[in-house]
């Protein structure tokens, strides 16, 4: 479905739109990914930054030329379903909620091992429990009692987070030895398509950032540019930042899986360094928890509301406070679930693999919707005819080969009982109606 412009005005340029992605990628991952990178591929981790880059933005790219044809909400899983139907819709509706799920999982894993990084007590047991219980259940009182207050929590993080990153970039390399960063052999294929899906985690959110296209000066022009100057300007961070971190811990950097960024700037400035980037690495993953918990409950609302998901009370708005409070709770509660069963490596691989399929669809959707909509005029078109949308599909595709058999048979069930689900709900639909 395709709307008119609906009178938003135009104030957003290039560098407000890049600034706005930067700001949603680089979040929590960062803080903790370099220990894991190297402890695959050592000195030679920033080809596998190169690499997520590279895809990031030809997949944003797609995202950018759908968005510009397909503009009610919904995000990526609208323009699945434009292209292809209530089912691929129905797919990626539940695949957007459930990489959102494990990513917030995730986080709040990564943010405990940070803050057990200082203060061990919370490294197993009932405090780690308490802990993950207290931030999930924390986070859906704020956002059930209102929605200025959420925006408010995600406001605080901003500009704080990227604070110590930029400190310990500029004043690291004073540290760095160069015997640490040299490698005598490229990665096999294997390792690095391996490393790849878990960084890629650090990777993600840019397309939230675009949502704002509607708001955008000659959107055109400044979509593309935005896209490209952003993903550059992550590379350019995680790529120093990585370069510092192994630089300085060398052989070592795998060994601080908790908190490695914590662990070289206490090598760069001493003990206030650790404090420094743990206070960082904090705020910027309650910054994370905080927005995730404000937005994506609001994804299961919608489906609800759209009877997309047959649960009613998921889409009930709190009279008091006009907020979708039990698609909060639930949402919640799921992620909470997860949180305590799972590790941060582990759940950022299913996040990114579920995300990876998601950017699969939208890719195909392109290709789609280009044949669909030959007569439709204005919106961004990607240079270089069917290029970038072929070559982004087929690196998706490489990454996700390196799932494990298990995970590749978790997913297809997934999609199985999915399926199963969507022609229930149509086939109950069908009888009451007739």
């Amino acid at each position: 479905m395709i709307q008119k412009e609906e009178g938003l005005k135009r104030r957003v340029g290039v560098f407000g739109l890049s600034a706005n992605i930067v700001n949603i990628i680089i979040g929590s991952g960062i803080f903790v990914l370099p220990a894991i990178v190297a402890s695959y591929m050592g000195a030679s981790s920033i080809i596998a930054y190169l690499f997520c880059g590279l895809l990031m933005a030809m997949v944003m790219l797609c995202f950018a030329e759908a968005g510009s044809k397909v503009t009610n909400t919904g995000g990526p899983y609208t323009y699945i379903e434009t292209a292809f139907g209530d089912y691929a819709g129905f797919i990626g509706g539940f695949f957007a909620v459930g990489s959102n799920l494990f990513a917030d999982a995730a986080v709040s894993n990564a943010l405990v091992n940070v803050v057990a990084s200082a203060y061990p007590v919370f490294e197993n047991g009932w405090p780690r429990f308490l802990f993950l219980f207290i931030l999930f259940y924390g986070l859906v009182y704020v956002n059930v009692i209102g929605l200025k207050q959420g925006i408010g929590l995600v406001k605080f993080n901003t500009i704080i987070k990227l604070i110590p990153l930029l400190l310990l970039i500029a004043i690291g390399f004073k540290d760095v030895s160069i015997s640490n960063l040299y490698f005598q052999n490229m990665p096999s294929i294997k390792t690095l398509s391996e490393t790849s899906l878990i960084l890629f985690f650090a990777f993600q959110g840019c397309e939230t950032g675009i949502i704002v296209g509607g708001e955008v000066i000659n959107p055109k022009r400044t979509i593309p540019r935005a896209i490209l100057i952003s993903i550059a300007t992550v590379v350019v961070i995680y790529v120093l930042i990585q370069t510092v971190s192994q630089g300085v811990l060398g052989d070592a950097l795998p060994n601080f899986t908790a908190a490695p960024l914590a662990e070289t700037a206490k090598v760069v400035f001493g003990p206030l360094g650790f404090t420094l980037l743990i206070v960082g690495a904090v705020i910027s993953m309650f910054g994370y928890m905080s927005g995730t918990i404000l937005n994506s409950p609001r994804i299961v609302y919608a489906l609800a509301r759209d009877k997309v998901i047959p649960i009613k009370a998921l889409s009930e708005i709190h009279k008091s406070f006009a907020t979708p409070y039990i698609a909060i709770i639930i949402y919640a509660t799921i992620g909470f679930m997860l949180a305590v069963s799972g590790s941060f490596e582990q759940l950022a691989v299913i996040a990114s693999s579920s995300m990876l399929i998601l950017y699969l669809g939208v890719a195909l959707s392109v290709i789609k919707l280009r044949k669909s909509q030959k007569n439709f005029e204005g919106g961004f078109k990607i240079p270089g005819g069917w290029a970038v949308p072929i070559l982004a599909i087929a690196i998706i595709l490489y990454f996700l080969s390196s799932l494990s058999a298990n995970e590749m048979i978790g997913t297809g069930l997934f999609i199985g009982i999915l399926t199963l689900i969507f022609f229930a709900i149509k086939f109950f639909k069908k009888k009451v109606v007739s």
